[in-house]
């Protein structure tokens, strides 16, 4: 057991992360109480019945009174408006910290409402499923993943290293970087890759209502992970492409030209030049595998549940 590391923890928003979090905590004992706050009354029922936090409140300011860790968990659209309604309620000495895929625009909504005696640490787990809600964290989401921290040029050393000890606590790996780079990094790693799986899921489904031409019947296991990729949560979703418009709009931009590429390659028979793009891609796959990031297991480790 790794053992407390903040006395009292806050979560904002209790769906697959947030609830994840609550569930690793009490395992490994990462904190001695833990408060939540949801919006929804439906969420603050469930999280009640099955015991997710130790206090459920039904606002923010509630949440957060005496707790030494507040960890957004909501859409990051969402963080602007309890930034401003939590800060003049946080604890001197406080860390206040996030889950969200964005980083530069949580710099940009929730700095400015941060008093000068609290600790802000900006971070994004890089971990999930397409699951939500308060019933689908389980404690082991973060095991041997990446929290990636982007802490400001004046952050205090010892209060990072201390949330750096709560994401190892949770079984992750942590990783530091400033907001402008995780962006772009995430840009390529997860957003454009899912913006992508949105849109030919939409066509797909275009071709079914026009054609009748069972594509959703007959999809293959590639469609079939584009649509598990899909099912993400949608506001989750459209709160990151909004805020991270730049970076996505530079990989896409790059992504449409290196399509241009293969559209030729195809259209002129051009084998070598598909051939290589094929096994360089390939060996990517190997690569995240050798990392530990996905498993060799068949069906990308994802098996029908017996």
């Amino acid at each position: 057991m790794t053992g407390v590391i903040y006395e009292r923890v806050a979560l904002i928003g209790l769906g697959l992360i947030g609830s994840s979090l609550a569930h690793v905590m009490r395992q490994q004992k990462l904190a001695n109480r833990i408060t939540g706050y949801a919006r929804s009354a439906e969420t603050r029922a469930t999280a009640k019945r099955i015991g997710l936090v130790d206090e459920i409140h039904e606002s923010a300011k509630a949440a957060v009174k005496d707790a030494d860790l507040i960890i957004l968990c909501t859409p990051v659209g969402a963080y602007g408006k309890l930034a401003e309604e939590i800060g003049p309620h946080l604890k001197a000495g406080a860390t206040v910290t996030d889950v969200g895929s964005v980083k530069s625009a949580v710099v940009r909504d929730v700095g400015p409402f941060m008093p000068a005696n609290v600790h802000f640490i900006p971070g994004h787990p890089v971990a999930g499923t397409e699951q939500s809600g308060p019933e689908s964290g389980f404690a082991e989401l973060f095991l041997n993943r990446w929290s990636i921290l982007t802490p400001l040029p004046d952050s205090d050393k010892a209060a990072v290293a201390k949330l750096e000890a709560f994401w190892r606590g949770c079984g992750a790996n942590v990783e530091t970087m400033t907001p402008e780079h995780h962006d772009m990094v995430l840009a390529i790693t997860s957003h454009l890759p899912h913006l992508i799986a949105y849109n030919i899921v939409a066509t797909a489904a275009d071709i079914e209502d026009v054609t009748n031409s069972e594509v959703i019947k007959f999809s293959a296991g590639g469609f079939r992970d584009f649509t598990r990729i899909a099912a993400s949560d949608p506001t989750m979703w459209r709160d990151v492409f909004l805020n991270n418009k730049e970076a996505v709009l530079e990989t896409l931009g790059r992504f449409s030209e290196d399509l241009a590429l293969l559209q030729r390659a195809i259209r002129w028979g051009d084998g070598d030049t598909l051939f290589n793009l094929f096994t360089r891609s390939r060996e990517v796959r190997r690569s995240i595998i050798a990392a530990g990031q996905e498993t060799a297991a068949p069906d990308f480790g994802r098996r029908p549940k017996e």
